[in-house]
């Protein structure tokens, strides 16, 4: 039994059929339950609920300072290489792309940890392109073992591991993992992933469960909302989260709401996803979801973020950049997209501040 069951019940779901049949008094009384179901968290996306973003705000509001208090964690990504093998149409580091690949030296990666720790942050995500020659697992875990010395928690996105090599990067100091589905629906999924081993739809899928099963600590999952229909995603986003929920309850659970951004390389077959759509499923999720982390990432603009603070976010990026040793290197690289918010980790704290928020530097370490 895997996530790949519960896809298979939705795969042929009629969901054009099942929104023309909401109702608005559907929506007030789903608003107003103590728990929801699954259909009601579809019925939450749907476009009759549009109309009711105001009521689903208030409550996703409430929900979130019950179970996570006025506080927004903070972390950076940290890109260690742009290697990869993968032919993925929306990716900037696309083994096709004539961009400038690089791959830190351990001395670098100890530059980069120093002076993204003098900005106060003590949470880390570590990012590669897919290429298991440039950047094997036992490139990772030397690098996890530097940062240890700078960082309270290490957090990985990279290409998917088996289970003992999840195990193995664990031991080293890993405690999470991010890793996105990028798009759920598997026809959708073999299209734009046009070579390479991430066109392994199922190894993909299954990789939180291996992770779960080698005892990380938590988990964050996702689309990138724009590959497909956002209302189909962002339903089956949330099916998977509450299927690791549910199955590995010693395992925190979040979400991030990646949309597509400008990049290297030329991708046009983008479904919209506009602010609105964007606040429609973060507020469907935490109703559904109440102790579900929600990310931000700077692929949002300034106004955007601070502004879905008090929303349901538990999670931001800041002083962020997408480039190989964007902190400290001289010689440039090539980033993975553009970013929007461009603040700096003291802006944004300032920022959090100023929303009557706690920003968090810290919130867990090793023993």
């Amino acid at each position: 039994m895997s996530f790949y069951n519960e896809y298979l019940r939705y795969k042929n779901f009629n969901f054009d059929k099942f929104f023309e049949n909401i109702t608005p008094s559907d929506i007030l009384r789903i608003i107003n339950e103590y728990k929801i179901n699954e259909y009601d968290f579809l019925a939450l996306l749907s476009p009759e609920a549009e109309n009711y973003l105001e009521d689903m705000a208030q409550k996703a509001h409430r929900l979130t300072v019950q179970n996570f208090g006025k506080t927004i964690l903070l972390y950076t990504p940290m890109y260690l290489a742009n290697y990869c093998v993968n032919r993925c149409s929306y990716c900037g580091f696309n083994i096709e792309n004539k961009i400038k690949r690089k791959k830190l030296t351990f001395k670098e990666i100890e530059e980069e940890a120093k002076a993204i720790s003098s900005t106060g942050l003590r949470h880390i995500l570590i990012l590669t392109g897919e290429s298991r020659k440039e950047t094997p697992v036992s490139y990772i875990i030397d690098a996890v073992k530097i940062l240890r010395k700078y960082f309270d928690s290490i957090s990985i996105e990279i290409y998917p591991l088996n289970e003992d090599e999840y195990r193995q990067v664990i031991e080293a100091g890993v405690d999470g993992l991010t890793i996105y589905q990028e798009v759920y629906d598997e026809e959708i999924y073999d299209k734009v992933h046009i070579a390479g081993p991430k066109k392994n739809y199922k190894f993909r899928l299954n990789a939180p469960e291996r992770a779960c099963r080698a005892q990380i600590r938590n988990i964050n999952i996702g689309a990138l909302l724009g590959l497909n229909d956002w209302r189909k995603e962002a339903f089956m986003t949330g099916l998977h989260a509450k299927y690791l929920q549910d199955k590995y309850s010693d395992v925190e659970v979040s979400i991030s709401l990646p949309r597509i951004r400008p990049h290297i390389g030329v991708f046009e077959e983008i479904y919209p996803v506009n602010d609105k759509n964007l606040v429609q499923i973060m507020l469907a999720l935490r109703l559904f979801l109440p102790r579900v982390g929600i990310t931000i990432s700077t692929r949002e603009n300034q106004n955007l973020r601070d502004n879905l603070i008090p929303l349901g976010v538990t999670k931001m990026s800041a002083g962020v950049s997408t480039e190989v040793g964007g902190h400290t290197s001289k010689t440039k690289s090539d980033g993975q997209f553009e970013i929007s918010d461009k603040r700096s980790v003291k802006e944004i704290k300032e920022a959090i501040l100023k929303k009557g928020y706690q920003p968090v530097f810290k919130d867990w370490m090793h023993i």
